[in-house]
């Protein structure tokens, strides 16, 4: 086993064991996972770029990995920090241990730290940069310190797709705009519809052109202010009376074309088990959630109603556009915690493109 360390930009030291790709430096903002399980999909999501990943449960690993389990085509999370990684897999569907799937995808990882402690931390006083390898502690404090995290950096010009391409076979023409754009999501979206996704640079005339049913608005990673020209794009969609549906980074990005603002939570919503309220139904949802950004519901004023809110700290987790054909919400309802408490939503996307 190869020592390695994890070091905090505010000093803070973590000695571990090195897994996956072997590199003496490599850094990113850390975050904290909740989730028991699905820690293939959490590192392959497009919306953990940028991050180095802390997953809270203790034992990671144990059922390796399969590539239909990828939620992109490759590992997105720019490392993972473990307590104790497991060497061996167990699973009928696994093809690779965790080790060989981040070996393969050149990303690096530490086993052994204390992510109790590391938690608190990030608990306390929110995500911060981070550096681990098997370098010095000093070099580490140093890569850790210059970390500019996702405040104010451009991610998704790094995971959206470059050319377009087709998915899908079912009645309804959608294009998808792709943020970080993930696989579960396309495959709930398939049914319903043959579905173009593009890239997130894509015009409103562009979309227009194709005649879609309706526009769907992906997750995706980092700063929504950075995403330049999307929120003009997405007005005029409105504006063009196309339906449009929106998850995570979308459900931001809507927020931002009708006018409204967004800010950074302290330390991000990243689990399997958040429950969030229907306010329709009154029922609570168990939720899947994955983002550093939240909308500022205050800033949009009349033009939308809340639909869903989040039970832990009351922020904002969907909304519906009172002058549009337009709804979002900011967790992610292909995911399955519930285990399908939200699926629900593709269908209602479905009926609002009907109503076109």
């Amino acid at each position: 086993m190869t020592p390695a360390a994890l070091v905090l930009a505010d000093g803070s030291v973590f000695e571990g064991t090195a897994i996956g790709a072997r590199a003496e430096v490599s850094s990113g903002e850390v975050v904290f996972h909740t989730g028991l399980s699905g820690y293939q999909e959490v590192l392959s999501d497009p919306s953990y770029a940028g991050q180095v990943v802390t997953f809270t449960a203790s034992h990671i690993g144990n059922y390796g990995t399969t590539p239909s389990d990828d939620e992109s085509s490759r590992c997105r999370a720019r490392g993972v920090v473990v307590r104790d990684h497991s060497a061996a897999a167990s699973n009928w569907r696994s093809t690779a241990s965790l080790d060989e799937w981040l070996r393969q995808a050149g990303v690096a990882g530490i086993s052994g730290v204390d992510t109790r402690r590391l938690t608190r931390i990030l608990r306390d006083h929110g995500s911060v940069g981070g550096a681990f390898g098997t370098a010095p502690h000093d070099v580490l404090l140093a890569a850790a310190t210059a970390e500019p995290g996702t405040a104010g950096v451009d991610l998704v010009a790094q995971v959206s797709v470059r050319d377009p391409y087709v998915v899908g076979g079912g009645p309804r023409r959608v294009v998808a705009y792709d943020f970080g754009i993930k696989r579960t999501i396309l495959d709930c979206l398939a049914p319903i519809a043959t579905v173009t996704v593009v890239p997130h640079s894509t015009t409103a005339d562009e979309v227009v052109a194709m005649r879609p049913d309706g526009v769907f608005l992906s997750n995706g990673p980092g700063d929504p202010e950075m995403v330049v020209g999307a929120p003009a794009t997405i007005r005029a969609l409105l504006d063009a009376d196309i339906p449009v549906f929106g998850i995570c980074l979308g459900h931001q990005l809507l927020a931002l074309a009708l006018g409204g603002r967004t800010f950074k939570l302290p330390f991000g919503h990243h689990g399997a088990n958040h429950p969030v309220r229907n306010l329709a139904t009154g029922a609570v949802e168990i939720t899947s959630q994955n983002h550093n950004f939240c909308v500022e519901t205050s800033s949009l004023g009349g033009t939308v109603a809340v639909t869903h809110l989040n039970l832990n700290d009351g922020t904002n987790e969907g909304m519906r556009v009172a002058d549009a054909r337009a709804f979002s919400v900011q967790y992610h309802p292909e995911a399955g915690p519930g285990p399908h408490d939200s699926r629900y939503l593709f269908a209602e996307f479905d009926r609002l493109m009907g109503s076109r």
